[in-house]
């Protein structure tokens, strides 16, 4: 673990060395630091992206659907470990078109 050692004065002075009026990422707000991740801090790409987790959000408390469609929709955004695409996320849970059979497929497919 010696590298891990030497790594973090290294990323401590590269987080601080941030260009002129550039701003610190939003360590505190996982939703939005997950966004500017995902987006790479493109400022249209995150405009979308918190539209569209809005409008889910909104979606989701209203009707409350079956958490097998929260679970696949989940499943389907997923960028990466973690990142969801919101975008994504939030045509998915309005696809009224979805069922439980896609849900059980998808879960056999991700098993092998």
């Amino acid at each position: 673990m010696k590298w891990t050692a030497a790594a973090t004065p290294a990323l401590i002075l590269w987080s601080l060395a941030a260009p002129p009026g550039a701003t610190a990422a939003p360590l505190g707000d996982a939703a939005f630091l997950n966004i500017g991740l995902a987006c790479r801090w493109d400022d249209q790409c995150m405009t979308m992206q918190r539209k569209a987790m809005a409008h889910a959000v909104g979606y989701v408390r209203q009707t409350k659907p079956a958490a097998w469609r929260i679970q696949l929709c989940n499943r389907n955004a997923r960028r990466a470990y973690g990142r969801v695409d919101w975008v994504g996320f939030d045509h998915c849970i309005h696809n009224e078109r979805l069922s439980r059979a896609v849900a059980n497929d998808a879960r056999r497919r991700a098993r092998h």
